[in-house]
């Protein structure tokens, strides 16, 4: 028995004794991504060799294994679009546990969770976010002015979203930093997890804490790219360990996944659906891809059939511009939406989406764009500018006359912000209408459209 003077020093004891436990590691990323249905998923990376804790209303158990732990494979030279033997890539852990309907509090080793509002009316918009290294392209990724997704993030954050939908393009680094390049210096790069944490989930620490994820996949992201890391750490499908890019002969399977639907509430819906292997050349007879294109738009059209209002989600434009310029002659080229994806859809529909879909928000051109028709088509938001090197080759107030950015589509409006990294926002004010701003790297405002059924109109035409 303890004398009563010394009681408090024994309790001291016992405290001092209890802070010096050590507290379970926070894993390297904890967030939640919205499957089909928008069915919450809560996921976590860590480079430790088991999963973390998950409580869930009080109720805690260890996370399940989604991949299990080891580096990320190399697949060879003849089959990555960078192949570099020396690449370095920590043994990481993939671990993910669906959450209940009407969940009210989740936290990850401590760490809270944020959870799906039931008619999110916030939404952030960003895509691109990655630091390009590859080839003769060489962003400064230790610069935060030439790379700014961080900054980019954290404002979106600040905004308090109730949902952040990333169009695709993840991940950048592919190849090593020149010698001569200080901005870049001591980058990893690779498809291993030491260039995903460095490209994504450090930087988007803040939007990930912010809110749930509805994530569409880029071309960053097929099998002969960042395919692996997209596997094991974002997708929301099952992982398939015979399917999941670190064998070349499957990626006819892997390159592919089914579309899906997430619900916003008050008859809209979001349709989130993977572009990642189409060509932008189109595609030649008898590819494998046109059958597979053909079954995500009769599954696209199924699902838009279920809702009044829908918006979806993919990482290549259809009915935006881009533009290019001749390095010799200065000459600019106007060019439309997707090739290979317009061959295929356009033989299903000349629309080229079903007439149920209303907008599509996409990125792959590194720019912000809207478009809107007084033509039967979807307006059509870019949203490719949140960090990656931009594409600088200005847009035309007007496109030419017979130069349209789809078939048979008939532009009525256009918007774009040339070289400005940022986020869009939609705010939804009706049943079938949104106010859009886009912000710039500080959350600025720097042009505001509004949407009324499948058409739009922004302030002004050029930021």
């Amino acid at each position: 028995m303890i004398h009563p003077i010394l009681r408090p020093l024994a309790v001291a004891a016992v405290l001092a004794g209890c802070a010096s436990l050590p507290s379970e590691p926070r894993p390297d990323a904890a967030f939640v991504v919205l499957g089909a249905e928008g069915a919450p998923i809560a996921r976590a990376v860590t480079t430790a060799a088991t999963c973390p804790a998950i409580t869930i209303d009080g109720r805690t158990a260890t996370m399940a294994v989604r991949a299990p732990h080891g580096p990320i494979p190399l697949r060879g030279k003849d089959h990555s679009a960078s192949h570099h033997a020396d690449a370095v890539s920590t043994p990481v852990l993939s671990c993910e546990t669906p959450l209940p309907a009407g969940v009210k509090q989740v936290s990850v080793a401590g760490q809270p969770l944020p959870l799906p509002a039931a008619e999110p009316t916030r939404i952030v918009v960003i895509g691109d976010t990655g630091c390009r290294l590859k080839g003769k392209e060489f962003q400064d990724c230790n610069d935060p002015r030439a790379y700014p997704f961080a900054r980019v993030a954290a404002s979106a954050a600040a905004w308090k979203p109730d949902l952040v939908v990333h169009v695709g393009d993840f991940h950048y680094r592919e190849d090593p930093c020149p010698a001569d390049r200080p901005g870049c210096a001591g980058s990893p790069y690779g498809y291993g997890w030491d260039a995903w944490n460095a490209d994504f989930f450090a930087p988007a620490r803040t939007l990930l804490a912010a809110a749930p994820w509805v994530i569409a996949r880029g071309n960053h992201e097929s099998c002969a790219r960042g395919g692996q890391g997209w596997w094991r750490f974002l997708d929301t499908h099952a992982y398939d360990p015979a399917a999941n890019c670190d064998d070349p002969a499957t990626d006819e399977r892997a390159d592919y996944a089914d579309p899906y639907a997430v619900p916003l509430g008050g008859g809209a819906q979001l349709i989130v659906f993977d572009s990642a292997n189409t060509n932008w050349r189109g595609f030649k007879p008898g590819d494998p891809a046109i059958a597979r294109y053909t079954d995500t738009w009769r599954k696209i059209a199924g699902l838009a059939r279920r809702q009044r209002y829908n918006i979806a989600v993919d990482h290549h434009p259809l009915y935006a511009y881009g533009a290019s310029r001749d390095a010799r002659t200065g000459a600019v080229t106007l060019f439309g939406g997707d090739a290979g994806l317009t061959q295929v859809f356009g033989a299903l529909d000349p629309r080229l989406l079903p007439a149920t879909i209303d907008v599509l928000l996409s990125g792959h051109v590194h720019l912000w764009e809207q478009t809107s028709f007084t033509s039967d088509h979807p307006t059509q938001f870019v949203a490719g500018f949140a960090g990656t090197a931009e594409d600088i080759v200005p847009l035309p107030k007007t496109p030419p006359a017979g130069q349209p950015p789809a078939p048979g589509a008939v532009l009525e409006a256009m918007s774009s912000w040339i070289d400005g990294f940022g986020f869009m926002t939609m705010e939804r004010t009706g049943p079938e209408a949104w106010r859009v701003i886009v912000h710039d790297r500080d959350g600025k405002e720097r042009n505001t459209c509004t949407v009324e059924g499948r058409r739009s109109r922004c302030a002004v035409p050029q930021v």
